[in-house]
């Protein structure tokens, strides 16, 4: 069989080597961005970085307030990039380093802490909307009374102060920020504030001053109120943002500090930055582990739960894989480190959520679009609305209040924030279930999928499989079979390679009782006290033949072993017995292989070996629940016709590919791609299914221990579980839907209040309260994916 070529740690979390760098010429920068408010804010930053010389492509998020960069080359240095937003009219600090090999753009920045910075900047934001609203609070209170038929207004003059310090103090935020934006030439959610209150506050000064007495016609209440509640929206909206970022810190939280690593006979604490691979690190019952590694003493269970998503405490022995940020159990465990700090898969699964949330969805480049011309098409509707009140007669003080009130209520925030806000959410909390998501488009495929193909082995089955049959041909001997058929398989990874050597190491006590002696006596002692039982003979020139087998030189002779479609392309004659026989064990769902030796005349068969798996016990409920979501089920396997059909009978699959080579995977997708005109995912192990993952409209990678396969397609799923293909299918339909509900409340939203707005029907404070509710809203929306449910949590495991 043909070894599994597993990527190694430093390939999985370095997608790209220094060569491809140097082929590519493309690095990233990421920049905590300051100051937007809006969609609009988001496109005008984008495009100011777009144009600085080196840059090959920028991304802005509103949600996460970070612009992910492309640079072609070295020269473009963090200070030009900050120098550009700081031109739009924004402010920008890096957060993290390009890649490679930006040296200069490393060392003129110190990476900001911007979750704390945030933390600190809500909690200023609370303290101003608190005393915005104790000085706006006796501006609305005499309004209110009038309700109860109470008379009592405050002082106009008294008024006028305490309209002032809410509008040039707590209000200056907008005037800068509009000043800035008029300055680069463009418009924004604080122009239309800025405006709006001006004109409200400016209107009343001018009839305070016309006419002193007066205190029906002033409107001071309404520009406070706007202000305040405006803020009071940014506050709450900023809050429930940093709900969305939870997944980001839960798994930043799993990161010890410290490690206690062992040092000749004794233990020492040292900071995690000076562990190494190869240090052995000790974990005790309680601890998280600070470490990749392999048990190397000890034994226990594993809580990967925040990891994995897997809910039951997993059981660790010596030469079992744990992962960083996983919770020791019950006994104390040494582990000999195989991997830290960047290269962890705890690190790489928190690179996947961060890129994946800070990604934008193909359906979010018309919000954009939408939203470059949202600011001058209000500000245009805004004169509408104060000309047509004039033109039918209105006096100027009602024509400019309803202006205002279109101004107020026309806010881009709940635009911006739709799309972003539901793919923040829908990422974290796939995350938690061990489903992750590798982009914002793989997000927006996968709910439109219509037919899974899966591999067999390793994903609907265990992929362990143990050796049923093993039948000696033309007179050799059945032990001496077996051990060539082990020698052969010795190096391999494959699961049947390691089926042939398992059973021949089982077999080692019977062999020692038959042959006797020093040798033989030690293999059974080994054998019995557990230890590997090694082949006398040795293997050289070992060599794989993709989709057929393996071959390799022993005692002189050439070996082969693998499948009939092999055996038959070799031209091997068999007796009629033994191919009936064959074809009895693979009705049964047997994988049957032959063991062959090779001459330059002939190949000769020495032995057929019959292999068995057992079905996943979630995989028929996994198929079922696809069926009753609207989804098909397809098998695609290398292996023969009656193991394939024998599971694809046992989990319900009506459809079913045996005997498909790997290349051939991939036209069997595109295949069904066109006779479905749907969308078609490919569920693999990511490795060996490169192909079809590839081919496939979106790939669904099955983890293969900790050496998961991240970048080998759209989704991957932390547990070999087939439940979360359609868990990933569905997070990814409800993810949909609060995008759709967004963008719809946010379009209908606006579409509904602004006529209001331009016919007086909405005074300039319940369009304030409107557009703060407007925000707020879609991203509250948006937190409901939170409280999501996988299979397995429904199930009350």
């Amino acid at each position: 069989m043909p070894p599994r070529a597993l990527p190694t740690m430093t390939e999985l979390a370095n997608p790209l080597r220094p060569t491809d760098l140097v082929a590519q010429h493309t690095h990233k920068a990421e920049l905590d961005i300051g100051g937007m408010t809006c969609a609009s804010c988001a496109m005008r930053v984008e495009k100011a970085l777009a144009k600085v010389p080196g840059v090959a492509g920028a991304s802005v998020n509103l949600a996460t307030e970070t612009a992910t960069v492309d640079l072609t080359g070295a020269d473009t240095t963090a200070d030009t990039l900050i120098a550009a937003v700081k031109k739009a009219g924004y402010e920008a600090t890096l957060i993290a380093p390009p890649d490679a090999p930006a040296a200069a753009v490393a060392d003129d920045a110190n990476p900001a802490d911007s979750s704390g910075r945030k933390r600190n900047q809500t909690r200023r934001e609370l303290a101003a909307v608190l005393a915005s609203a104790v000085l706006t609070l006796p501006l609305v209170a005499p309004m209110v009374g009038e309700w109860f038929g109470l008379h009592a207004m405050l002082p106009p003059w008294l008024q006028l102060g305490l309209a002032s310090i809410v509008q040039f103090a707590f209000g200056a935020r907008f005037y800068r920020a509009a000043y800035r934006a008029v300055r680069a030439g463009a418009g924004n959610m604080d122009l239309l504030v800025a405006l709006g209150t001006s004109a409200a506050y400016g209107i009343s000064v001018y009839e305070l001053a016309t006419h002193p007495g007066d205190v029906m016609h002033l409107y001071f209440e309404a520009s406070a109120v706007v202000i305040t509640l405006v803020r009071f929206g940014k506050w709450l909206e900023a809050r429930a943002k940093r709900q969305t970022t939870d997944a980001i810190r839960a798994l930043n939280a799993l990161r010890p500090d410290r490690a206690r690593i062992r040092v000749g006979a004794g233990e020492r604490e040292v900071p995690l930055a000076q562990v190494r691979v190869g240090t052995v690190v000790i974990v005790r019952p309680g601890e998280r582990v600070p470490v990749d590694g392999a048990v190397l003493e000890g034994r226990t269970h594993i809580d990967e739960s925040l990891i994995t998503g897997e809910s039951l405490p997993v059981p660790k022995q010596v030469a079992n894989a744990v992962t960083a940020g996983s919770i020791n159990g019950e006994g104390a465990i040494a582990v000999t480190t195989t991997a830290i700090g960047a290269e962890t898969t705890l690190a790489r699964i928190i690179r996947l959520v961060e890129s994946a949330q800070a990604e934008k969805a193909p359906i979010q480049r018309l919000v954009d679009r939408v939203s470059e011309i949202f600011v001058p098409a209000i500000l245009a509707i805004a004169a509408l609305t104060l000309v047509g009140w004039l033109i039918a007669g209105a006096g100027g003080e009602t024509a400019i209040l309803n202006a205002v009130a279109v101004l107020v209520i026309a806010c881009p925030c709940a635009l911006g924030l739709a799309t972003p806000a539901a793919i923040m959410a829908g990422t974290g909390v796939a995350a938690r279930h061990g489903v992750l998501i590798k982009d914002a488009e793989a997000l927006e495929t996968a709910h439109r999928v219509t037919i899974v193909a899966f591999d067999k082995t390793g994903t609907l089955t265990l992929g362990q499989p143990s050796m049923t049959a093993f039948e000696p041909i033309g007179g050799i001997g059945r032990d001496d079979a077996l051990e060539l058929a082990a020698v052969v398989q010795r190096h391999s990874d494959h699961p049947l390679a390691r089926a042939v050597v398992k059973a021949y190491e089982a077999a080692a006590p019977s062999r020692s009782q038959v042959a006797g002696g020093v040798d033989s006596a030690a293999n059974s002692a080994s054998a019995s006290s557990g230890e590997v039982v090694a082949p006398v003979r040795h293997a050289s020139a070992a060599r794989a033949v993709a989709g057929r087998g393996v071959e390799a030189d022993v005692d002189g002779r050439t070996l082969a072993l693998g499948s009939t479609r092999w055996l038959n392309e070799l031209g091997v004659e068999l007796p009629p017995e033994l191919a009936a026989r064959a074809q009895e064990l693979e009705a049964a769902g047997n994988t049957v292989s032959w063991l062959m030796q090779r001459d330059s005349h002939a190949t000769t068969a020495l032995a057929l070996i019959a292999f068995g798996d057992t079905v996943k016990p979630t995989a028929r409920a996994a198929v079922e629940r696809l069926a009753q979501m609207g989804v098909k089920s397809v098998l695609v396997t290398g292996d023969n016709r009656g193991s394939a059909a024998s599971v694809a009978k046992a989990l319900g699959i009506d459809e079913f590919h045996a005997e498909v080579l790997p290349d051939e995977k991939a036209r069997v997708i595109h295949d069904l791609k066109i006779r479905s005109a749907g969308i078609v995912a490919m569920a693999g192990d990511g490795i060996n299914d490169a192909p079809a993952l590839a081919a496939a409209d979106i790939g669904i990678a099955m983890a293969t221990g900790t050496d998961v396969a991240m970048h080998a397609a759209g989704i991957t799923l932390m547990r070999g579980d087939p439940a979360l293909v359609a868990d990933a299918i569905d997070i990814s339909r409800r993810t949909w839907r609060k995008i759709q509900q967004n963008l719809f409340w946010a379009f209908v939203y606006n579409l509904i209040g602004i006529p209001l707005a331009g016919f007086g029907l909405l005074n300039p404070m319940l369009a304030g309260a409107a557009m703060a509710f407007s925000s707020v809203s879609v991203v509250t929306n948006a937190l409901l994916l939170r409280t999501w449910r996988g299979a397995q949590d429904r199930s009350g495991r």
